[in-house]
């Protein structure tokens, strides 16, 4: 078995393959559409038909199936096959057709030069009403447009091992938020502090007196405070966990083969909540200053809580894996002799003995890109991935691979913007050859080509990024104007205003 495990590391699990073909996943149960404000859903593009080839008749369905774009891209069975079209790699975009994306928001995105077989990014951008559901008091209230909330949603997925998880992804994440925040609506509309509990209806289970059961108040008298701002990020947070759920139930019966990082904004209230569960990422670029908004998840950027669950949990390294870290891996000839190491609890090095057990395969093992988690995959924080397992074994990646998201928040309030300050966000496939700075260069470039009050100004932002990080063709692959090596990753970007035509207001 040790064997196997060590020749993943050059034979890692690739996703150049086609799953088998499953039927449509349903939905989560429809509620009140957006209201007349949210622009209309464009129908999904065709499918892109199957090329020449000696598959089987259902294997030639299923590829058919598998390969979809956004819908608010609107793209003809011609744009689809040029959308597929890896030596060409034409740049997608919405049609300037006057009905634009909410806020004006820009998009872009172009497929890989050969990874893997369609493009497995996965993008949604929507207009979400929310209805609520109960009154603070906790009886049920009759239906009120008025009464409910509107938020703005912006998605990108990036799949791995095929594109299923990333489409079903683009699909529902979004009904989940909207799902946890239908408790929230009229709390979230009461400047008071949010109630500790919500009543149960009349007749409901716990709706009987039990203010016996509780002890004296003593210590435990204070109450902490909760903001409405939490209450968002909570569910938010919640909505990527039942995501998650739901693909691991609906793994067989639909095939959700793989994976996805998830990289979501919602904008409620005034406010920008950025959801990252992946190596994707955001910035904000404001009067030429970078603002984080994320931060990518990978085995070398997780490495302590990796170990931290190899060490409390050690039946999950399957007696394959050790939990330390070596600057190298051990050799069977330096049993004995003292090496630098780290665990869990560490940041600095330090030497220890040399035993057997150290001998077993690394849990975090390579550098920058080629880190692997158990020798099997890059990132470690997504959704899906129920069935992955260690390359020629059993064992199991979800248990380290997590679907909860880190949720940052920025104030749009506070600050007064200018139609030049924008919220950036892509796939791994731009910046792993654009920098953060390169990307706020671009903003300046690009936009000040254009009228403030041009609203097609962030649609040509967000192609002039993807078309950055492609490169053009030369004799040795894609290029950038430093003939360094351009993306050969699927590259999606949105960029969305935060001031000017298309704001907030």
């Amino acid at each position: 078995m040790l064997n196997r495990v060590r020749s993943a590391v050059a034979h890692l699990v690739s996703s150049g393959g086609a799953p088998p073909p499953r039927p449509k996943s349903p939905d989560l149960p429809n509620s009140t559409s957006a209201p007349p404000a949210a622009p209309p859903q464009a129908p999904r593009s065709p499918p892109a038909r199957a090329g020449s080839g000696s598959a089987a008749p259902a294997r030639t369905v299923e590829s058919r199936a598998s390969f979809c774009r956004p819908t608010f891209l609107q793209l003809s069975p011609g744009g689809l096959r040029r959308a597929d079209d890896h030596a060409g790699r034409a740049v997608q975009s919405p049609p300037d057709t006057g009905r634009r994306l909410p806020w004006s928001t820009g998009y872009a995105e172009v497929i890989n030069s050969g990874k893997s077989r369609h493009n497995e990014d996965q993008a949604c951008c929507e207009v979400v009403y929310v209805e609520g559901q109960r009154s603070v008091s906790g009886a049920p209230r009759e239906p009120s447009r008025g009464q409910g909330l509107c938020f703005y949603y912006w998605g990108l997925f990036d799949g791995h091992a095929g594109g299923r998880a990333a489409e079903m992804a683009s699909r529902l994440l979004h009904r989940h938020i909207r799902e946890q925040l239908k408790d929230l609506v009229e709390i979230l509309q009461d400047p008071s502090p949010p109630p500790l509990c919500l009543p149960s209806t009349p007749g409901a289970p716990g709706s009987s007196d039990s203010s016996h059961l509780v002890g004296p108040q003593s210590c435990w008298s204070s109450q902490k405070e909760v903001t409405h701002e939490s209450l968002v990020v909570g569910a938010i947070e919640n909505a990527f966990q039942f995501m998650d759920e739901q693909m691991a139930r609906e793994r067989h019966g639909h095939q959700v083969e793989g994976g996805c990082c998830a990289l979501v904004v919602v904008y409620l209230l005034g406010k920008v909540y950025v959801a990252n569960a992946g190596d994707s990422r955001a910035i904000i670029v404001r009067n030429g200053e970078i603002i984080p908004m994320s931060r990518e998840f990978t085995p070398e950027t997780e490495r302590q809580r990796l170990q931290m669950l190899g060490f409390l949990k050690p039946e999950l390294l399957g007696g394959e894996f050790t939990h330390l870290e070596f600057p190298r891996r051990v050799q069977p000839k330096e049993l004995g002799q003292r090496m630098l190491y780290r665990d869990q609890n560490m940041t600095g090095w330090a030497y220890k003995k040399i035993e057997l057990e150290d001998l077993r395969f690394p849990l975090v093992c390579g550098e920058g890109k080629k880190a692997r988690m158990m020798a099997t995959i890059g990132v470690t924080r997504g959704l899906g991935d129920h069935n992955l397992r260690v390359c020629s074994s059993t064992l199991p990646i979800k248990p380290f691979l997590s679907s909860f998201p880190e949720v940052r928040v920025y104030d749009l309030t506070q600050y007064e913007h200018c139609p030049d300050d924008v919220l950036v966000l892509g796939t791994d496939g731009l910046w792993d050859v654009t920098s953060d700075c390169e990307v706020a260069a671009t903003v300046d470039r690009v936009l000040s080509a254009y009228e403030p009050n041009d609203p097609s100004r962030y649609t040509a932002l967000a192609q002039a990024l993807v078309l950055g990080a492609r490169g053009t063709p030369r004799d040795r692959g894609w290029r950038l104007p430093n003939n360094k090596l351009g993306s050969g990753d699927d590259i999606s970007v949105f960029v969305i205003p935060l001031g000017g035509p298309g704001s907030y207001s």
